[in-house]
């Protein structure tokens, strides 16, 4: 089967510092993979090279086999993304947000108008449509967040520490939401995360210093670390020597 996402040999400096040293991974179509590691340790990095914010001159990345360097439009044209800071226009209503976006991929209003609807209602924001995107919760734009990068139905979806900053409730509504995307759509997931407890039962790729320190099922991976509990094999896998 074709990953939904290979990266293969990615590293990436900032002048002398390694960011990134030499990071590899996939993630299989319908999966919830979970990044987890440290504030510093890489994340956002990978997030965007992987989304090409910034050029990956050493590596590979590959959505659903098509190569970023070979064919960028099909590799993106097939990711949602959420990024860790809000990308919303505060002074448009939410449904403008989201017919701006569908606008950027070629929607016409015909058949983005009841994408918009439904993905608000499966949020339910629906009957905030009209509202001032400044005017909501930061739960309630992470929500229109996601609305809006599932609107050209990608078959997968990039979310940089979603829950950042986010309440309880919000953070259950959120994660609880995107792993039924992946069960009732099929949707390959890349969640980064700095908190155990989204990690738990799932594919994880542990992140340290730029280096892929442990990847597998969390439960293999408490194994592998002779842990009694994830939290656990994550404090023992970050004091491993960078």
């Amino acid at each position: 089967m074709t990953p939904a996402l290979e990266v293969a040999g990615l590293s990436h400096r900032f002048g002398k510092r390694t960011v990134l040293d030499d990071i590899g991974f996939t993630v299989s179509p319908g999966s919830f993979t979970v990044l987890l590691g440290p504030n510093g340790a890489g994340k956002t990095t990978l997030f965007a090279l992987v989304t090409r914010l910034y050029h990956a001159t050493q590596g590979r990345i590959a959505v659903f086999g098509r190569d970023f360097r070979a064919d960028p439009q099909a590799a993106l044209a097939r990711m949602g993304v959420v990024f860790q800071q809000s990308t919303l226009d505060l002074d448009l209503t939410v449904e403008q947000n989201l017919r701006y976006h569908a606008a950027l991929h070629g929607m016409a209003s015909s058949v983005s108008r009841p994408l918009i609807a439904a993905e608000l209602e499966r949020v339910g924001l629906l009957e905030r449509r009209h509202d001032r995107t400044r005017d909501l919760s930061g739960g309630q734009r992470r929500r229109v967040e996601l609305a809006r990068a599932l609107l050209h139905k990608p078959a997968l979806l990039l979310m940089d520490e979603p829950t950042a900053g986010l309440d309880f409730e919000s953070r259950a509504f959120l994660l609880r939401h995107v792993r039924h995307l992946c069960a009732d759509r099929g949707l390959a997931v890349l969640w980064a995360t700095h908190l155990i407890e989204e990690a738990d039962e799932t594919d994880i790729v542990i992140l340290r210093a730029g280096r892929i320190v442990a990847q597998g099922l969390s439960q293999d991976v408490v194994t592998n670390a002779g842990a009694t509990g994830l939290q656990d094999a994550f404090e023992r896998l970050l004091r491993v020597p960078a």
